[in-house]
């Protein structure tokens, strides 16, 4: 065990005068896999105008800033984690308008809530507890009592 310690520190001094090349791969992962499809973020505008949303509710559902709410809604590409932070959002917030119509929902995720102890829907997903909301998303819709 001591010789391959030994081995591999006399190695890496012997190299450390090269630097080492390293590859950077940009191309999506889709390439490579046939699986595997570069998803499109909803266009953050288009999302605003449906739900009745302004672009500082998104900032806080989303947890990004303002700013980067603004740059995407403008036309910016979001990176992979964003989008997919963005489609979940949409994903919410269509299911929300199954329950509503969906200029409501805007209304709705800022007015205190009984069900999250009278906190605003959009405190409850700041709070990082979006659960709460998909749970009462899904009584509603079953019918069961929650």
């Amino acid at each position: 065990m001591k010789e391959c310690y030994r081995a591999s520190v006399k190695a890496r001094k012997s190299s450390s005068a090269r630097p080492i090349a390293r590859a950077v791969v940009k191309e999506s992962p889709a390439l490579y896999h046939a699986g595997l499809k570069p998803q499109k973020a909803p266009a953050l505008e288009a999302m605003a105008e449906k739900y009745g949303l302004r672009q500082e509710t998104l900032s806080r559902m989303s947890g990004f800033s303002l700013r980067a709410v603004a740059d995407w809604a403008s036309g910016k590409q979001p990176s992979a984690p964003v989008r997919r932070a963005i489609t979940e959002m949409d994903r919410l917030l269509d299911s929300l308008a199954r329950l509503m119509k969906p200029k409501e929902v805007g209304k709705w995720l800022k007015e205190p809530n009984a069900a999250f102890d009278g906190s605003t829907p959009v405190q409850v997903i700041e709070r990082g507890q979006i659960d709460r909301i998909w749970r009462m998303l899904y009584f509603v819709e079953s019918g069961e009592p929650g």
